[in-house]
């Protein structure tokens, strides 16, 4: 008969060889692996979906399976109050060979801003103490706003436009709020039920311009002057946005690193304050400030963005959001 533990090992050895290996990253569980929202190309068609295990399912497609209507838009999708359990159940209840038909490599895919068309993007400025420090500003009582068109959003890997009279481009690493539901007057309380979820967001500026009008909208508002992106990551797999770390890389040298527990005003409170002066609506862009660490006070002497430069900005359960710097074509005489 043999050893009794012997026995029990050549056991345990035969029922290990019989369980499939499972990649999971480091520090998931697979309960906990995020799905994040992104909307992509694929041989010239666009659409959205959820990036997942290095695949983009398409949503449209997925829905179809189910006899629903797919919205047409990712816009359309946060307006419906859709939410990623929906999603959850549906891929959770599908084989692998299935997922692989609706689904394509997020290799082979171009990824695009997630939001093309939000009705205001609402940013803040002086929001993290070290920033307000670096800046020998005084931390504000009260949030500090001001607006950038959407004809400013640009993408991950599309181009950053340096204007050719722009002398001193920097860069701002900023953890963005997408609005899921329309809402005014929101008590700190409830404002996590209007936010839908949360992208990278990178808040370029003209210090040069900035710094000469005194106010912020013109040396903040050129096209291009608002990456977004990879994805958007729900705030139900978010986790705590209060403690989220924050990165921006300079060609591979990092500028900033900090967290949002550094923030004066976390995001509840400026989803609050914000709803106070204006509606929110579906969809809009709210933009929570910069740690310390921008290209303007940099000592010795600040370093500005150049043509040639990659900018990657970071947040963790999010992504990364790369970007080169180009310099303005000229115009044909």
């Amino acid at each position: 008969m043999g050893h009794p533990i012997l026995r029990m090992f050549k056991i345990v050895l035969s029922l290990i060889i019989q369980i499939p290996y499972i990649y999971v990253p480091l520090n998931e569980s697979l309960s906990a692996i995020r799905m994040r929202l992104v909307r992509y190309a694929y041989h010239g068609k666009e659409s959205y979906g959820i990036l997942r295990r290095g695949r983009i399912i398409d949503l449209p497609l997925l829905m179809e399976l189910e006899g629903k209507n797919a919205p047409k838009s990712l816009e359309d999708l946060i307006s419906s109050g859709w939410r990623i359990d929906e999603a959850e159940s549906l891929i959770e209840e599908l084989s692998e060979e299935k997922i692989l038909q609706i689904s394509v490599s997020e290799k082979e895919a171009t990824l695009k801003a997630p939001i093309l068309h939000p009705s205001k993007i609402i940013c803040l400025g002086l929001n993290y103490r070290d920033h307000a420090e670096e800046a020998g500003a005084e931390i504000p009582d009260e949030p500090i706003i001001f607006m950038k068109p959407r004809t400013s959003i640009i993408g991950p890997d599309e181009p950053i436009v340096k204007p050719s009279f722009v002398k001193k481009l920097d860069y701002e690493v900023e953890l963005a709020i997408v609005i899921g539901k329309k809402g005014r007057n929101i008590p700190v309380a409830e404002a996590n039920e209007y936010i839908f979820g949360y992208t990278v967001f990178n808040d370029i500026s003209a210090r040069d311009i900035q710094f000469k009008d005194g106010q912020w909208t013109r040396g903040k508002s050129f096209d291009t002057f608002a990456p977004i992106g990879p994805c958007i990551t729900t705030s139900k797999q978010m986790g705590n946005p209060m403690s989220i770390r924050l990165t921006t890389r300079v060609n591979g040298e990092v500028r900033q690193d900090s967290s949002t527990n550094n923030m004066i005003f976390n995001v509840y409170e400026i989803v609050h304050h914000l709803s106070r002066v204006m509606t929110l609506e579906p969809y809009d862009i709210i933009a929570t400030g910069t740690p310390g660490g921008v290209a303007a006070f940099m000592k010795p002497k600040p370093r500005f963005l150049q043509p040639g430069d990659i900018v990657e900005v970071e947040i963790e359960n999010i992504g990364t959001l790369r970007n080169p710097v180009v310099k303005e074509a000229s115009r044909p005489r």
